[in-house]
């Protein structure tokens, strides 16, 4: 007895029996049920997902003796005519051509003139279906272009293909003289489900996370997932279990996956050349392994994300949920940035170990992502953002500033009497006041306290300040020269309310600063930086891109002062 295999053996026979496919079910036999049947097919879509079924059983149907009983447009898979072309046997009107090896001009020619004749009944069609489409030349395609367009009576051209984009470099004129048909590709659990029951059928005794691999590894065709669970049955006997699957496909074991993520969670970098020794002593694949790895990330990714991954076994489901905590959504798309980025090298390189050791040291140490919210709201529990303000009354005599402040401003006490610090939150505490006459001399001499004590609060500002000098004093106004042009205005104007806080405590006197560059001249009431005419040169382009870049994202921009950070672009 002929063993016929289970990728033959339930292969579908009608239009309804096509796995996943209903939409190219329902359009090709309401058009054989009414009658509409076009002259040319072209049908898309993965390998292994029903294309050559599904034209052979249009070719059933047109050809089918008992088409009138049947009046729904599907083959009755019982005639002479429906058996024979079911099973690839000869035939007169249905011809099943391999583009593979038929591909030039001179076959697209014997084929058009084949085509010329007529059906060997005056009821039924004569079927073409060229499998492997996309291999045709542009000369076969330019000798087929007439017939497609004027096809003899009766004749119906089905072409075949995984490639449809090559159809449409090559032969564009094709492709608006056929009816086209895209096939999906199966879902895992849409495999499964076929899969329980072919091993119904046949009496087969199967693990659900045998049929879950099986259903991975087949990428989801149907014929290659038959085509696996064919091997997994001649490999032994009893039930299949996922280990045996695993050993006849030779697929590494999701245990491996779970020691993976458990070594990338815990940092064990030390672990990783003896990881892939294992792997390589064991004889894996290490293109196999570097997918799988990729696959086991992106279901951390969906799990992280609140979805459900598809496909999982028990103990990879397991691993995800225990190493879950440990990971973010930004960390692992970082690390499928670059396992996307050495893939390729993988594939092709004759170092494949030698990549793949790299990506995992990369994983394993790889900086974790630090959301800014987590980062201020620990920060605010250490130390204010902002300066602290002094405490202590308001004096009659202290003048009201005449634009609005950005904060409460404290009066100065009397020389003799140094300010009370209270705020838990507030910066190392400033020194006491000193006796300095709010004059540029008196500002010169105490300057250097003044740019100290600012350093303590504003590193990066610390360098800007020291170039900076105090030129005029206007009642509570002060005028700072920045001697060095206006790279240094950036940081200064972004820190005004930092420093005019350092010199009061400093001076005991209640001040306004207005920034000037070295070019300005000393008007008596000289406009303050940001009103002036701006230079345009290299620094100050980029000072403004990064002002640009704060103002967007608060989080950014308060961050960045807490932190003392500079901005790179």
């Amino acid at each position: 007895m002929t063993y016929l295999a289970l990728a033959r053996k339930y292969r579908p026979t009608r239009f309804a029996d096509l796995v996943a496919q209903a939409h190219v079910a329902a359009g090709l036999s309401g058009a054989v049920a009414k009658n509409r049947v076009a002259h040319a097919y072209l049908l898309t879509g993965p390998r292994g997902v029903g294309k050559t079924s599904a034209a052979r059983i249009l070719a059933m149907a047109l050809n089918c003796e008992r088409r009138e009983q049947a009046g729904s447009g599907e083959p009755c898979g019982t005639c002479d005519s429906c058996r024979r072309i079911w099973a690839g046997s000869a035939n007169l009107d249905v011809v099943e051509i391999d583009a593979a090896s038929n591909r030039g001009v001179d076959d697209a020619r014997e084929l058009r003139e084949r085509a010329t004749y007529a059906a060997s009944g005056p009821e039924r069609h004569k079927v073409y279906i060229i499998d492997e489409a996309h291999m045709l030349t542009r000369e076969a395609w330019n000798a087929l272009l007439k017939i497609l367009e004027e096809p003899p009576p009766r004749v119906v051209f089905v072409f075949a293909t995984t490639e449809p984009q090559k159809i449409a470099n090559t032969a564009a004129p094709v492709m608006s003289r056929v009816q086209r048909f895209d096939f999906r590709r199966l879902g895992p659990h849409t495999i499964v489900e076929r899969l329980k029951f072919v091993a119904h059928e046949e009496g087969l005794e199967i693990e659900e996370d045998a049929l879950l691999l099986m259903a991975r590894v087949a990428r989801g065709g149907m014929r290659d997932a038959l085509s696996l669970l064919d091997q997994a049955v001649a490999f032994g006997e009893g039930v299949i279990t996922a280990q045996r699957v695993r050993e006849a496909l030779g697929l590494i074991g999701d245990e491996l996956y779970a020691e993976l993520l458990e070594l990338v969670a815990a940092r064990r970098t030390q672990d990783v050349f003896p990881f892939v020794a294992g792997l390589v002593e064991s004889g894996a694949d290490l293109v196999e392994f570097v997918g799988g790895a990729g696959e086991t990330v992106r279901a951390l990714l969906v799990h992280l994300l609140g979805g459900q991954p598809e496909g999982l076994t028990d103990t990879l489901r397991t691993a995800l949920e225990q190493h879950a905590p440990q990971f973010k959504p930004g960390d692992l798309l970082r690390m499928l940035k670059l396992l996307s980025d050495v893939e390729t090298a993988i594939r092709r390189s004759p170092h494949a170990r030698l990549h793949v050791e790299l990506l995992l040291l990369q994983w394993t140490m790889l900086d974790r992502t630090v959301e800014l919210d987590e980062v201020l709201a620990a920060l605010r529990g250490e130390t204010s953002l902002e300066p602290p303000a002094a405490s202590g009354p308001r004096t009659p005599s202290t003048p009201a500033p005449s634009g609005p402040p950005s904060r409460p401003v404290p009066a100065a006490p009397p020389a003799t009497t140094a300010p009370a610090e209270s705020d838990e939150a507030a910066p190392p505490p400033l020194s006491p006041t000193l006796d300095v006459p709010l004059t540029p001399e008196g500002l010169a001499r105490a300057w250097s306290k003044i740019v100290t004590e600012v350093g303590r609060r504003r590193r990066m500002v610390r360098e800007s300040l020291a170039q900076a000098r105090p030129v005029s004093v206007e009642g509570d106004r002060v005028v700072l020269d920045v001697s060095h042009g206006e790279a240094h205005l950036e940081g200064l104007e972004r820190t005004r309310t930092a420093i005019q806080g350092v010199i009061e405590k400093v001076t005991g006197h209640r001040v306004r600063l207005t920034f000037r560059s070295a070019g300005e001249t000393d008007a008596p009431n000289p406009k303050p930086a940001e009103q002036g005419p701006a230079r345009l040169h290299e620094a100050t382009d980029r000072a403004e891109r990064l002002r640009v870049y704060r103002s967007k994202d608060p989080a950014l921009d308060a961050a960045a002062d807490a932190l003392d950070l500079e901005l790179l672009e």
